[in-house]
C-alpha cells in the first residue's frame, strides 16, 4: 500500500540506560583486549590467544555486539483493515496481521520483564509480545489464537488508528 493510507507508523529502538551500559561493557572488554594485546604487544589474559583470534573477537563482540542491538528495531504500521509489525533483524518481511482476525483490543499498562520476561519478541502464557522499552502497548485478542501486545512509545495513538483501521477494512 502508499504511504497515504498509513494510519499510524512508529519506529522504535532500544532505550534502555542499563541495557545499553551491559552491552558496552561487555564489548569493551574486547576492545581492550585488542589494544592490549594487538597494538601494544602484551599478552591478553591468563591463557592469551593468538593475534588474530582476538581482531576476530572485537570484530564480532567489539565491534558487532553494539551495532548488532542498535540496528535493531520495532516499526508498527497500522493501515485500513492491517496491521504491520517487523523487528529487524529477525523479520525480514513484515508480520501482516489482518485486522478482521481481532475480535477485541485494550490498552494496557504491563510489567515488561514479570509478564513476558524482558524485551524484544517474546512469548509467554500471556500471549506473545513485541516490545522495545517502556511499559505501555495495545493488546490484541484474536478468535482463535493467543493474545498478541505491541509495546509502544505512543500507546494511545495506536490504540485510536487500529480502532479507526477496523472501521475502514475494505
Amino acid at each position: 500500500m502508499s504511504e497515504k493510507n498509513i494510519l499510524y507508523k512508529e519506529r522504535q529502538r532500544f532505550r534502555q540506560f542499563w541495557l545499553w551500559a551491559v552491552v558496552l561493557a561487555v564489548a569493551s572488554i574486547f576492545w581492550l583486549g585488542l589494544v592490549y594485546q594487538v597494538l601494544l604487544g602484551g599478552a591478553f589474559g591468563s591463557r592469551p590467544v593468538s593475534d588474530v583470534s582476538v581482531v576476530v573477537l572485537f570484530v564480532l563482540v567489539g565491534l558487532g555486539l553494539p551495532l548488532f542491538f542498535y540496528g535493531m528495531r520495532l516499526t508498527t504500521e497500522v493501515e485500513p483493515g492491517e496491521l504491520r509489525l517487523r523487528f529487524w533483524p529477525f523479520h525480514l518481511k513484515p508480520v501482516e496481521i489482518p485486522l478482521h482476525l481481532v475480535r477485541e483490543y485494550e490498552l494496557i499498562t504491563y510489567n515488561p520483564i514479570m509478564e513476558y520476561g524482558g524485551w524484544g519478541i517474546r512469548w509467554s502464557a500471556r500471549g506473545k509480545a513485541y516490545n522495545m522499552s517502556g511499559n505501555e502497548g495495545v493488546k490484541l485478542y484474536f478468535y482463535n489464537s493467543k493474545p498478541l501486545l505491541i509495546g509502544s512509545q505512543r500507546a494511545a495513538e495506536l490504540f485510536r488508528a487500529i480502532g479507526e483501521a477496523k472501521q475502514q477494512q475494505v
